[in-house]
């Protein structure tokens, strides 16, 4: 318990509490995981109309209170929350207390010992304070009352944070309530511009100093040794703030890739010693939007690579933990994220440390989605943002509300309190030469490469509905935006699925329908297959991996993408591999060989050719695994390319020979081919497999081949016997042609080889069959995995053998991930799992696709299906094209060319399979 109040009092506070300190003293608890019961009563909804007692901080509807709503609702529930604490102060004499409001949900009254604190807050994300010195029993219990409104008597509260917004709204106390006692002469709060060049302004602002009296400042690296010398300036009685100035030689700088923090050890000194003194933690970097050219960050060209972020989890609404926090940095971190914007209110604040920890760039954003507040009460919210956030460095800027929430009588606001002067931004629209553009679409991204004069980073983009979106398109995106001369990246929608556990359902996980299961992790932080595609595309050590063969010479082409990381800080790790068999009871590889390449000498925005120096006998492994670490040691990203044909693994499979002869029988429908006495069943009437019948039991493979999507009748049917061999040819004509042909040899596998032709453009290609979902229990591949592709998120998967049980998972819906069902890429083999018998199917083509069932449909799906791609009717495809998908706003369509349709111009595509169903 002591490492944990030690560590909120840190990131709660950032200021060190000691004898001459602030004294933090918590009246609730300190995060979701750590609360005090308080006496509550609700005035409507659940559990109305009596006293009981609630955790706090907390939502209550996550307590089983009031009402739930989502922003979009047209019946907004009003109840009103009441609590009650009774609080010890200890010795106070001399001392000045406030009372400290981190958030509460919305209009807050505050009440000691029956006298008012001060002015009903208005406003549910932002931090607020009383003095309620004067208020306070000398001696015994003190009597907190906080009344609580869920809805504002303000109009244009309601209709920022509430009536218009695309978030769930809670009510409650849902933030750390606490006591600040300090000294009558005490430090209020400081404002610090630390610059790259090493200069170092603060504003000091105090209350109650006296002539005499001394302001003093050391700089500290946060292992507590002094840099440089100590700087003062004498304080005046009567003045309120005091500016301290001085500059430091060659300091390590602040970015994301080098987050270096120090702090500096604010004082108030007499002739009799230290006064008051806090400690504020800080970074010296410099930011610059630099019109027509781009964002900078310590002279640096940056490009931000981000996502929106609500405070938001499952079981406690918007109160969250120091290990929410770090959890959800660490994530985008390893996706090779270096940004989060703040969607669409100021976070805990403890994030913003993290943040500045562990290095994330931050847009912060003043609440308003769609409708503002006025500017009234704006003034204030304005005010009470800035002064919380003003000195954490990853902040590059203040967003004045969103999507036409914008009070553009605040936007002067910000650089009353903020002597960094940040950029303030409008999100949706070219303001203060920024262009934040939501949701373009990919001719927008070409028109805005070609002559777009902003700094360009759409504040919202790929919106990831469902599985669409996020890593849909993002490739063809980023290419654009690599190309953009002003461009500065953006910022995914959203970070993670805004599912609410409801307490009023039975615990479900509720995300409104389609308004909130949009998130590249789920709820709890579940990965979806975009989060890996995220991750190669936005690698800073950038390769696109072409497909190797036996002449590849072991060099790579590899660009950096870092702004400040020579890859020389870099290291790489190379494995080749022996991949598991079909038969095998493991997916693991066997590693084979590993080596590290002769580190890179490579400038940022530098391309170069990495050689791998692989041994003379590398191509006699199945695979190359290839993997980047940071300077941080941490995995950046691991790339890996088949080596082996996929024809080698068919020959494997020829493991057994019998001379057994091929037997066949024949009705007016049916014909039966015994091969390993093994009866495989055709209809002559459509020329398709119609089941398979082995003496332990009946494989229900039927309906196929089908070409996938395409009408087509059965025009000849023939049988051939010739040197051991049974073969059966099928030739289909009507919308498209289609040969195939089916061959029977002892001791082999069934080959089909087949050849088709299509033109014009198509969701999907290739051969499909069917097989009862209900008795497929599980897979088994050699490709890409683990998760599903679409034509247009092909990245991020990695080579290997893959196993995955069946599942029924609706990507938003449901949370177990990989998705069982979709399209798979790369693959050589497939053993599907099921009730009867698992049997086998080879390839001896690259690139071939396999389909595995049709995804379920979402409860809320969109009329226009932008986020459900075609599959097709058959059950089980190989397919050489698939679908791509969309994202809520834009059809495949409008998304770039990996996101158009197949297109055929009648050329042949040829192919071949083999059924192993021994």
């Amino acid at each position: 318990m002591k490492r944990v109040t030690l560590l909120l009092l840190f990131t709660l506070f950032c200021f060190s509490a000691f004898s001459q300190g602030t004294v933090v003293k918590y009246l609730s608890g300190t995060d979701k995981d750590h609360t005090v019961q308080w006496d509550f009563y609700c005035t409507g909804g659940r559990n109305s109309g009596k006293w009981t007692k609630i955790a706090v901080p907390s939502n209550w509807e996550q307590q089983g209170f009031g009402t739930y709503n989502y922003g979009h609702d047209k019946d907004k529930a009003n109840e009103q929350g009441q609590y009650k604490h009774e609080f010890l102060t200890g010795d106070i004499k001399g001392k000045k207390v406030f009372i400290v409001f981190e958030g509460s949900m919305t209009d807050t009254k505050v009440t000691i010992n029956g006298k008012q604190a001060g002015p009903v807050h208005q406003g549910s994300f932002y931090r607020f304070k009383y003095d309620i010195t004067g208020l306070l029993n000398a001696t015994g219990k003190n009597l907190l009352e906080v009344t609580v409104d869920k809805t504002s008597a303000n109009s244009s509260v309601n209709d920022a944070e509430r009536r218009n917004s695309d978030f769930w709204v809670f009510g409650g106390i849902f933030r750390p309530v606490y006591l600040e006692i300090v000294p009558e002469t005490f430090i209020d709060r400081v404002a610090i511009n630390a610059k790259a060049d090493g200069s170092f302004a603060m504003d000091v602002y105090t209350a109650n100093t006296k002539d005499g009296e001394t302001v003093e400042a050391r700089i500290q690296n946060l292992n507590g040794k002094n840099v440089g010398e100590p700087f003062a300036v004498k304080a005046v009685a009567g003045q309120d703030s005091v500016q301290l100035k001085s500059t430091f030689k060659s300091p390590l700088l602040w970015s994301a890739e080098f987050p270096n923090l120090y702090r500096v050890v604010v004082t108030i000194k007499d002739k009799q010693g230290i006064i008051h003194q806090i400690k504020q933690k800080f970074g010296f970097r410099t930011v610059e939007v630099r019109n027509n050219d781009g964002l900078y960050v310590n002279n640096a060209k940056v490009v931000l690579k981000g996502s929106n972020r609500h405070s938001f989890w499952p079981e406690t609404g918007r109160t969250l933990s120091h290990d929410v926090h770090l959890m959800d940095v660490r994530l985008m971190k390893e996706m090779n994220m270096n940004a989060v914007r703040m969607s669409h209110y100021p976070p805990d604040q403890d994030f913003l440390a993290v943040c500045d920890s562990l290095g994330l760039y931050v847009l912060d954003e003043l609440t308003g989605w769609q409708a503002k507040y006025d500017t009234v009460v704006g003034r204030k919210l304005v005010k009470e943002l800035v002064l919380r956030d003003v000195n954490h460095p990853a902040i590059l800027f203040w967003d004045n509300g969103n999507e036409g929430g914008w009070n553009r009588g605040l936007d002067n606001d910000y650089a009353l309190y903020d002597p960094q002067k940040r950029t303030v931004i409008h999100p949706w629209e070219k303001f203060n030469g920024t262009d934040t553009r939501h949701y373009p679409d990919y001719n927008y991204m070409v028109k805005a490469a070609e002559s777009g004069k902003e700094v360009f980073f759409p504040t919202e983009f790929m919106h990831g509905l469902y599985d669409g979106g996020a890593g849909a398109a993002l490739d063809d995106f980023w290419a654009q935006m690599m190309k953009h001369p002003h461009g500065a990246g953006g910022f995914i929608w959203a970070f993670a699925d805004e599912a609410i556990m409801r307490t009023d359902k039975n615990n479900i996980l509720d995300a409104d329908g389609n308004h909130a299961p949009d998130g590249i992790v789920g709820p709890h932080r579940e990965k979806e297959g975009s989060y890996y595609t995220i991750k190669e595309i936005w690698s800073p050590v950038y390769i696109d991996p072409q497909p190797i063969n036996r002449t590849f010479n072991g060099q790579l082409t590899v660009e950096n993408r870092y702004s400040f990381t020579n890859l020389n800080q870099c290291t790489f790790k190379w494995k080749l591999v022996s991949l598991p068999s079909v038969e095998g009871k493991t997916t693991t590889a066997t590693v084979k060989a590993t080596g590290s390449p002769a580190q890179l000498n490579l400038k940022p925005g530098e391309k170069g050719t990495l050689n791998l120096k692989l041994p003379a006998s590398w191509a006699k492994n199945n695979a190359l695994y290839l993997t980047a670490y940071g300077p941080d040691k941490k995995e950046i990203f691991t790339w890996s390319w088949s080596i082996t044909a996929p024809g080698f693994y068919v020959n494997k499979a020829h493991a057994f020979v019998i001379k057994s002869k091929i037997k066949s029988t024949d009705t007016d429908s049916l014909l039966t081919v015994n091969c390993d006495n093994i009866n495989y069943i055709f209809s002559k009437t459509t020329g398709y497999i119609q089941k398979v019948i082995k003496p332990s039991g009946t494989i229900s493979l039927s309906g196929g081949p089908v070409l996938a999507g395409v009408k087509t009748q059965l025009k000849d049917f023939k049988t051939e016997v010739a040197d051991k061999l049974y073969t059966i040819t099928a030739s289909y004509d009507g919308d498209a042609s289609l040969q195939v042909k089916w061959t029977f040899r002892p001791g082999y596998p069934a080959k089909l080889e087949y050849s088709y032709k299509q033109t014009g453009d198509v969701d999907f290609a290739g051969l499909t069959f069917n097989y009862p979902e209900e008795k497929i229990t599980g897979m088994k591949w050699l490709g890409r995995g683990p998760y599903r592709v679409w034509k247009n998120r092909l990245k991020g998967q990695q080579f290997g053998v893959w196993h995955k049980a069946y599942n029924n998972t609706i990507t938003g819906d449901s949370w177990q991930y990989p998705e069982f069902k979709g399209y798979h890429a790369e693959v050589n083999w497939v053993t599907i799992e099921n009730k009867e018998a698992p049997f086998t199917v080879y390839t001896s083509d690259k690139n071939l696709y396999f389909q595995m069932l049709h995804p379920g449909k979402e409860k809320a799906a969109l009329s226009n299906n932008n986020v459900e791609p075609a599959f097709p009717a058959g059950s089980i495809g190989f397919l050489n094209g698939i679908a791509p998908i969309g994202t809520k706003f834009q059809a495949p369509n409008v998304m770039g060319p990996q996101s158009q349709k197949n297109h055929y111009n009648d050329e042949a595509v040829n192919g071949t399979l083999w059924f192993d169903f021994k």
